[in-house]
């Protein structure tokens, strides 16, 4: 009772207003409970602490530290309490223990230092803790959070419990809060609030709240006396042979507790042998004999058969000595209430984190897809207007993506550099694309063969050329500070700003394409010669000026993917070459010249690498090689994509 009227005293006395004018000093206040400081114990320090607390004098927090670190000295002549610096071994110089002003010297001899034992400590390190949660500077009450959450003690629980419920900043009151569940769960001492405080973080993401949870449900294996379990918490009755407990641990828990012979290894079978060798005999067999071990084996067991040496069990002996005994998980956590809460909180945990996962991976994908479909978008206009296999495509996004980097050599802010390079890498690359088109493919149209290598030979020199003008090296492009992070959902779900961005973009370039292909007149003109050159070209359409556009429009939007691609991935001369067979899937899943298939293309295929990715995140390579496996079956299924062209030119 005594005790309990002490420690509300305590809690009072912290309750009062730090800013109060000091009582006494220090020195003074040591000086009326002297007795009690240097023969402190758990039952009298209290009462020390609440006159110290009383008094709140500024130097005590350094001195409750010194204190409980046992570095505070006790001056022989006239007790007078102080720190010391060694000058060599056998002086001291003093200090005084408010001011740390040098008070003289004195002898080894002269002093004697306060070793208050580990539950002494205990208390004063409490009481420190809640001093350090009241500190007037919130950084400092912050630092006491930080080593309460690296070094949690059960002491602790108490006056954190009281600082967070009397903290004025939101953020470290939340902390505090956070940190007093995790207390509790430690080490509170009912049962009630254990649990409480468990079914508070069912459902949390965070690691933290799993590192709490997990030691809860911590196991040791335990051989029971008999087949009744043993005492304590039990999780589940093990069988040998499982993942668990391995046929050799079960014999060895047997071994270990007297009730199974040792095992004899060869090792020890050979040394017995050469024991027990007499007159180059060994239980009557001669040496020469022994060189099988099955030789060996049958000597042994003779041995064993006089009783010289232990018997040797066979595996299936130790087997069947083994599967004869029963073996239990037990919890390390003694109170099955708070198992059972914690098993339950895991589990509704582990289910939010298997959704949260994926989500994670449906952002992934649909990120991945944002990409394909603008390094497709181009690819899928031109092959489906004009059928011209364009295996340059990739270098168009190249391009883009340097032209990207020139514009930040001259342009130093990076926001205003992409800006400028968006429609700046359009413009090269249409114009690309139509000097291309006019040189090139006007000459080929209906010859594919020649298109394929013709557009491959220009692709190998486009690569060639920007190797000659930017090197080999890697170039940088640089994005925005402000698409610098992710955006952080929980501990498992975060997708990065660029990547958001380039799925705007796409989203954009997708409502503005359909804008153009179904709201203006070239639109309409790209439309009808899609559906019947012929026909078109009867109506007045110019259909060679419709390839030539629609070329150079498809090369364009290569270039603005090219600088979408770049803020991510780097910048060389073969970085087309990584996306063209992905958009050529794309394009070919989708359904050749048809924008809404394009988009379903990108997002199976996004969807499908990056599912293919999670089940072997090890092996990227093996991704590619799945994904096109399934891309040939798709195919074989349905040929003309997941959205046929329609008219009469699907019928060519």
């Amino acid at each position: 009772m005594g005790h309990l009227l002490r420690l509300c005293a305590l809690a009072l006395l912290f309750a009062l207003p730090l800013s109060r004018p000091a009582a006494a000093d220090l020195q003074t206040v040591l000086q009326e409970n002297a007795e009690d400081v240097i023969r402190a114990s758990r039952r009298t320090v209290e009462d020390v602490l609440a006159a110290l607390l009383a008094d709140n004098d500024p130097a005590l927090p350094a001195f409750l530290e010194q204190w409980r670190g046992r570095n505070v000295y006790v001056r022989e002549a006239d007790g007078l309490f102080l720190y010391v610096e060694e000058i060599d071994r056998e002086t001291y110089r003093l200090l005084d223990i408010v001011t740390r002003a040098e008070i003289g010297t004195a002898g080894r001899r002269e002093v004697s230092q306060l070793r208050p034992n580990s539950g002494v400590q205990g208390v004063i390190a409490s009481a420190l803790v809640e001093f350090q949660l009241r500190d007037p500077d919130p950084a400092r009450r912050g630092a006491a959070l930080d080593a309460i959450a690296r070094n949690p003690e059960a002491g602790q629980l108490g006056p954190l419990g009281r600082a967070a419920e009397a903290e004025t900043d939101p953020a470290l009151a939340a902390r505090g809060a956070r940190l007093v569940t995790f207390l509790t769960i430690a080490f509170a001492d009912e049962t009630a609030d254990r649990v409480a405080a468990i079914q508070s973080l069912s459902g949390d993401l965070s690691l933290d709240a799993r590192a709490a949870l997990n030691p809860l449900l911590t196991t040791r294996l335990v051989l029971a006396e008999g087949e009744d379990p043993p005492a304590g918490n039990v999780a589940a009755e093990v069988r040998p042979g499982s993942e668990t407990l391995s046929w050799e641990a079960a014999y060895e828990m047997l071994v270990q507790a007297g009730r199974a012979p040792a095992q004899v290894s060869d090792a020890d079978r050979n040394a017995a042998l050469v024991a027990n060798l007499a007159e180059g005999r060994v239980a009557g067999v001669a040496v020469a004999s022994l060189n099988t071990e099955a030789a060996r084996d049958a000597a042994y067991a003779a041995l064993a058969a006089e009783g010289i040496v232990p018997p040797r069990q066979t595996e299936a002996e130790r087997r069947a000595t083994a599967a004869g005994a029963h073996y239990f998980l037990v919890y390390t956590e003694a109170d099955p209430a708070v198992t059972a809460a914690a098993e339950q909180a895991l589990g509704a945990i582990e289910l939010r984190v298997a959704l949260n996962q994926v989500l994670d991976l449906s952002l992934d994908a649909l990120s991945l897809a944002s990409i394909y479909f603008l390094a497709a978008i181009g690819l899928a206009i031109t092959f489906g207007v004009m059928g011209v296999i364009n295996m340059a495509h990739g270098e168009f996004i190249m391009m883009g993506a340097y032209t990207g980097y020139v514009v930040q050599l001259f342009v130093p802010d990076y926001t205003l550099s992409i800006l400028i390079a968006l429609p700046l890498a359009f413009a090269v690359t249409f114009a690309a694309g139509v000097a291309m088109e006019r040189l090139v493919i006007r000459w080929l149209y209906n010859r594919p063969l020649e298109t394929l290598l013709a557009t491959f030979g220009i692709s190998i020199a486009l690569q060639q050329l920007a190797k000659n003008i930017f090197g080999t090296q890697a170039r940088p492009l640089t994005s925005p500070g402000w698409l610098d992070g992710a955006w952080v959902l929980n501990d498992i779900v975060s997708i990065s700003y660029i990547r958001i961005a380039i799925f705007g973009l796409g989203v954009l370039f997708f409502v503005l394409l359909l804008l153009i292909l179904n709201r203006t007149r070239l639109g309409l003109e790209v439309r009808a010669v899609t559906q019947n050159p012929r026909m078109a070209a009867s109506m007045g359409i110019n259909p060679d000026r419709i390839n030539m556009l629609t070329f150079g429009l498809g090369s364009g939007i290569a270039g603005i993917a090219g600088v979408a691609i770049g803020l991510y991935a780097k910048v060389t001369s073969e970085m087309g070459a990584d996306y063209i067979v992905q958009s050529f899937m794309t394009v070919v899943v989708g359904g050749v010249g048809n924008i809404w298939g394009t988009l379903l293309g990108a997002t199976l295929i996004g969807s499908l690498q990056k599912g293919i990715e999670w089940f072997n995140p090890s092996n990227t390579l093996a991704a590619q090689t799945y994904m096109i496996l399934f891309i040939i079956l798709f195919i074989q299924f349905r040929p003309k994509g997941i959205i046929a062209l329609k008219g009469r030119a699907a019928g060519e």
